[in-house]
Formats: C-alpha cells, structure tokens, sequence
C-alpha cells in the first residue's frame, strides 16, 4: 500500500487527506465541485468546506473519479446515502482486492444494510475497512491529536492500514468486530440530536447525562442482536464518538437537535445547511432495524418522530419522561414490578 485516493472533499474528506499529505503520504483528493479543485491545488485551501486550514502544499485534487480510483487505497468520505451510487460509478475500474476504507457513518436507508455489506455487494472480492471515532474535521486538520478505530476483516489488511494511516497526532485502533464499530458510528448521531434537544430545550446537564446513558443501552442492545461485542461499543467508535458528538455545537446532528428544541422547524434548518446531517438518515434506517430485531430503542423513535413524522418536542419529552421505570442491572433489563 503506497498511494492513498480520497473520495469526497467535505470537511472529514479534507481533514483526513490534509493529515496524510502532511505526514508524507501521497494522496490525491477528489471533489464534485470545480472550485473546490481549483481552490485545494492552488490556494491549498477548501475554502467551501474547510475554511481557513492551511493545506499541504503536496495535496492534490480532481475531479476525475477514474483517477482517483487507480489509487492502492481508496477511502469512501462520501455521504453515507451515496455510496452505493460512488461505488457504481467506479467498480470497473477497481483491481481485484482493492481496499476500501468507509469513512461514512450511517445506515443505508433503502436496503438497511450496513455500509460495508452495500460495499461487498457492489464490489465483491474488494477487502473493505471501516475508520470511525470521535473527531472533528477542524481539529484533525489543524494537526490537533486525535484517535480513531479502524474495523477489519483481514487482520493483515488491518496493520498495513495502521502502518499507513497512522500519523503524528492520528491513531488508529483496531478491531474485527465490523457490525459493532459500523453501529456505534452511525447511531451516535442520532443520540446526539436528542442531546442537541435536551441543550435546546435548556433541560440541564443532568437530563442530557442521563439521556447518553440510555442511549449507548439502545445502540448495545441493537449491537448485541445483529453480532457486534458490546465492549466495542465502549472504545473509540461507540462511547468516546458518541461522548464528542452529543456535546458541541461543532457537531451537525447536536446542533440540528438544539435548532429543534428551541422551536425552529425541520424545513427551517436543513433550508441553512450546505453538509449533510447523517443522523436524519440514520433515525429512520435504525429504527427499522429494531423493529426488525425486535429491539427496544425508544429515544431513536422519538427522535424520528419528532424529524419525520412531526411529533412535537415537547409531546416527545413528556412521553419519555412517562416511560415505566426499569432495572438497569449489567445491561439485563426488566419492568418494575
């Protein structure tokens, strides 16, 4: 593994092939926009998603896809709704186990697959990782020290992608545990607009403590029921990402959650957002994996209701806040009698 393509020039997209240009990496960058192109190669700066970071003068951008993917690695930053079409667009071009490392978090909303199932299905043979954790664009890109998760299936596959994607101040852990890292990344962000609506709302600190308590139970008993270890869910990719996300208003999905408890519509929001917020998705194709596993989540259909169905802030609080009470006893869970 010698030369890295990154596909999307979001934010993360951005941050992560600044990180890898500057610790020596050969990377190339692709972007959907000409003038995200022209701004990277030659003001070395994104101007449209990443303002006021300084690039690496050796980071280099294009708008061919076909480029991008004759790369040894290939990591997926794309929205997760659009990966499945990415994937489309290049798989003849891709050799016979080429890696692909998704960098999306979410749930395929059409199928409710996983995204590395969407990738097995649309590159077979391909070997497929997935890199997560809690960071954020801005902080990683200005060479700030951060930590991630990388899920493989190839333990070899896996020390090769440490060796090449671990850089001063970035580290990469570990894990086969592909459900488990792939779930905590994508339901964190819909416990993070709960969150965002609990600071909204101004109901305290000790309300939003409580609601991300519940909320890494509703994303372990989900985890547990599709395979996932529940102590994955307890490192970089579950608790730590989801602890970052459910607590800044540099978050997208905490800061839609906040618009939303203090009385701003859907429409309102999304109508001021040029980046796409994952955990709008990700409530509805969550939720339906719990129906489908018969899994109990009730702050991810709270949370759906109040995006999709129009349910009331306030009507969703107050019928959480009426919920029966429970054991909570090593993660075994019973009505009070």
């Amino acid at each position: 593994m010698q030369s890295i393509g990154v596909i999307g020039a979001g934010a993360w997209g951005t941050a992560l092939a600044q990180i890898l240009s500057a610790g020596g990496r050969d990377v190339l960058i692709w972007a959907r926009e000409p003038e995200v192109v022209e701004s990277i190669n030659t003001r070395h700066e994104n101007t449209l998603y990443l303002p006021s970071i300084e690039l690496d003068e050796n980071l280099k951008a294009t708008e061919s896809l076909s480029e991008v993917a004759g790369r040894d690695v290939l990591l997926l930053v794309t929205p997760a709704q659009h990966v499945r079409t990415t994937l489309k667009s290049i798989r003849g071009e891709l050799s016979e186990g080429k890696t692909l490392v998704i960098c999306a978090k979410g749930i395929e909303l059409e199928s409710g697959m996983l995204l590395s199932q969407v990738c097995e299905e649309v590159v077979p043979g391909a070997n497929i990782a997935v890199l997560t954790g809690p960071t954020f664009a801005s902080e990683i890109a200005a060479g700030l020290p951060g930590a991630v998760t990388i899920g493989v299936t190839d333990k070899d596959v896996g020390a090769e992608l440490q060796d090449l994607l671990g850089v001063k101040g970035f580290r990469p852990y570990l894990t086969e545990d592909m459900i488990g890292v792939q779930l905590g990344g994508a339901i964190k962000n819909v416990i993070a607009i709960a969150c965002g609506v609990v600071f909204g709302r101004q109901l305290g600190e000790s309300a939003r403590a409580a609601l991300l308590t519940r909320g890494v139970a509703e994303i372990a008993r989900l985890g547990v029921a599709m395979g996932a270890k529940k102590d994955t869910l307890l490192g970089m990719c579950g608790i730590g990402d989801l602890m970052l996300t459910a607590s800044s208003m540099q978050s997208r999905n905490f800061s839609l959650g906040a618009a939303l408890g203090e009385g701003k519509s859907m429409e309102s929001i999304l109508s001021q957002r040029s980046a796409v917020t994952e955990g709008v998705h990700t409530a509805q194709s969550t939720l339906a994996l719990a129906k489908k596993y018969a899994v109990d989540m009730p702050i991810t259909e709270a949370v759906y209701r109040c995006l999709h169905e129009g349910l009331p802030v306030d009507a969703a609080i107050e019928e959480m806040l009426n919920r029966p009470f429970k054991y909570d006893m090593a993660g075994k869970e019973t009505r009070k009698k």
